[in-house]
């Protein structure tokens, strides 16, 4: 345990320094995250199942501004866990991996506080042209953040995973019926925030029409979306040859008295 502990934590920690050391890998996504949990704790398959539906919830997330948003990473990877370690399956990690991320997403905003320091610091540095202390100011914060996801994790694996497993089985069965539907709908409140942020009064009509088409043909979703893409296309060439027959009104006519236009 103390291995998988030590491995789930590492996990995290490189999670959460994808968009912030490595660029965007896309390490960060919950259908990473959870096929390396599913990998570590010998359930691949559970692991990749979980992730894919994490991503659905977690898909419209993002940070914007100031605000800080709920911390997918340690949610992800404590969700994915404890749900392959108690075998109770991906309602339990759909149950757990929301309230972990908005707790989690606390320390995080604690750890941006903190790093607000160092960064003035690196400024004070930088003006005396001390840049191997401006180059400690920088990393600081990088340790901060990987520390404020491994050290959660891997206590919450190392001392939580038979006590979750235990309180997990203790509790009724109609609260795990209610966890699953509440589970079941968590993914279309991940698709409400992504719709939310995309979606306008010009292009709301493609999403209702492959909606439509989605629920009442027997076409999958790759036909409807190649569908799409054809009707892309086909708009694309009207909009031009529309544009272009307007240009060519507003044009002025340069042309003489006696000159012919062959054209």
């Amino acid at each position: 345990m103390l291995t998988q502990a030590l491995l789930l934590g590492l996990i995290a920690g490189i999670g959460i320094l994808d968009s912030r050391l490595f660029g965007v890998l896309m390490l960060e996504r919950p259908l990473v995250l959870g096929a390396l949990v599913g990998l570590v704790l010998g359930d691949f398959k559970t692991g990749i199942i979980i992730g894919a539906q994490l991503e659905l919830i977690w898909m419209g997330i993002a940070g914007i501004g100031s605000s800080t948003p709920p911390d997918v990473v340690t949610g992800g990877v404590l969700g994915t866990a404890f749900a392959i370690l108690s075998g109770k399956g991906p309602e339990v990690a759909l149950a757990l991996a929301v309230p972990i991320a908005v707790l989690a997403q606390s320390l995080g905003v604690l750890v941006r506080v903190v790093n607000t320091y160092f960064i003035h610091k690196a400024d004070s540095y930088a003006k005396s042209a001390d840049f191997k202390k401006v180059t400690l100011m920088i990393w600081i914060p990088v340790a901060l953040f990987f520390l404020s996801v491994f050290i959660p994790t891997f206590l919450a694996v190392l001392l939580g995973a038979e006590t979750v497993t235990n309180l997990i089985n203790s509790v009724p069965k109609v609260i795990l019926e209610g966890m699953t539907i509440a589970g079941n709908l968590l993914p279309a409140i991940g698709f409400a925030l992504l719709i939310d942020m995309l979606i306008s009064k010009k292009m709301a009509v493609f999403f209702f029409v492959g909606f439509l088409a989605a629920s009442y043909s027997s076409l999958d979703v790759m036909a409807i979306a190649l569908i799409g893409v054809c009707m892309a296309i086909i708009l694309n060439f009207i909009m031009n040859d529309s544009n272009h027959l307007t240009k060519k009104k507003d044009e002025p006519d340069n042309l003489t008295e006696g000159e012919i236009n062959f054209d």
